[in-house]
């Protein structure tokens, strides 16, 4: 199926509920995001920040652009002119920096915090605990530039479905708590963005209300040597 055909099939199965698609499109050349864009995709997933960079200068204007890899404080500055929201916000120096950029834009960027769910090493993200910490910092209640929409995670790369469902489950029961504490009066905390191409239907059950999909709209991967990140 092509690139248009996914997309279509997509929001067929996913029209009856609210979930977002984000277009991961991280390796991707740019004819594929114009692509997935004229069969009316806006919103598109980027890891990498020269590669966001590269690809927001060379496409439509009015697409989304979200940061959903490992942020480094350093490069907050080249994203923070356009960018729609920072999915992996994984510590209050890390938002401190955004803020800082986002003011330098006079602008207010969105921002999930990333939560670490998966039982593995390798991931970036906040524990409970901490993620509670940050929001109640006065550091936090200072920052005008920013603003937190919701919470992000990634499952365990298994084949263990039980396993995926729990750590969702987790996730969505603290997205509640969370909201309940700090964001009760704030409509704007309403992002749950968990789920990839392998598992976004568990997420999905789980209560996700945004997914990001790569494989399940391009294809496989080839991988494409970008400059480091």
């Amino acid at each position: 199926m092509s690139i248009a055909d996914n997309i279509k099939s997509l929001k067929k199965e996913t029209a009856n509920i609210s979930v977002k698609l984000i277009a991961v499109s991280k390796t991707k050349p740019v004819e594929d995001v114009q692509a997935a864009y004229n069969a009316g995709q806006r919103l598109f997933g980027e890891n990498m920040v020269q590669e966001l960079v590269e690809k927001y200068e060379q496409l439509p204007k009015d697409i989304e652009w979200h940061l959903i890899g490992h942020l480094q404080s350093n490069k907050v500055k080249y994203i923070a002119p356009f960018i729609s929201m920072i999915q992996s916000v994984d510590s209050l120096k890390l938002l401190q920096e955004i803020n800082k950029h986002a003011e330098k834009s006079k602008r207010v960027i969105d921002c999930l915090l990333q939560i670490y769910i998966a039982d593995e090493e390798t991931k970036f993200g906040l524990g409970f605990d901490e993620a509670i910490e940050l929001l109640r910092s006065a550091e936090y209640a200072d920052l005008k530039h920013i603003r937190i929409r919701g919470l992000m995670g990634i499952a365990t790369n298994t084949d263990n479905e039980k396993q995926i469902k729990d750590e969702y489950y987790e996730l969505k029961t603290f997205f509640d708590g969370i909201k309940q504490s700090f964001f009760r009066k704030e409509s704007s905390f309403d992002t749950l963005s968990m789920g990839m191409s392998a598992d976004y239907k568990v997420a999905i059950e789980q209560g996700s209300n945004m997914v990001r999909l790569g494989s399940t709209i391009f294809g496989q991967r080839v991988i494409k040597h970008w400059k480091n990140n």
